[in-house]
């Protein structure tokens, strides 16, 4: 088996978002050529009770948010039955061969306050490996098998 950080692209997509109950934010947008999928994973800092947090996942032929389109059934939406019960949990949503070249997650709160944390995507099944990290990875390191202690 090899080591899966030389098999998929990570990035962070969007910083933090403040609590609010009316949040609209879209990630960057990912572009899918050469890859067969990506995973966008999306924390819950806070929440409030009635919130509802929301990500959705659109696509578009173009790089462009303008004519960005949702895919159907590519939508997660959790709802805080009381205050901080949805904290420290992740909304997570798997698109697989979009039809289209370019992606981006769309993240929302409403009703009452929520709060989410860092946005990252995992693009996965490249074309070709081994695979190196973007401009949002510091840096990042494969420790071979069986490594000896420190």
């Amino acid at each position: 088996m090899e080591n899966l950080l030389k098999s998929v692209e990570i990035a962070e997509v969007h910083e933090p978002i403040s609590a609010g109950s009316s949040t609209d934010e879209n990630t960057d947008i990912i572009d899918m050529k050469n890859w067969e999928g990506v995973i966008f994973i999306v924390p819950i800092t806070d929440s409030v009770d009635t919130g509802v947090a929301t990500l959705t996942i659109e696509q578009n032929t173009a790089n462009s948010d303008s004519g960005m389109a949702a895919l159907s059934g590519a939508a997660h939406a959790a709802t805080s039955a009381a205050n901080d019960d949805l904290n420290n949990t992740l909304l997570i949503v798997d698109i697989f061969r979009p039809r289209e070249r370019y992606v981006q997650g769309v993240i929302t709160s409403a009703t009452a306050n929520i709060a989410f944390g860092t946005a990252i995507a995992i693009k996965y099944g490249p074309r070709k490996k081994p695979v190196s990290q973007g401009d949002t990875v510091q840096d990042d390191e494969v420790v071979l098998a069986s490594p000896a202690e420190a």
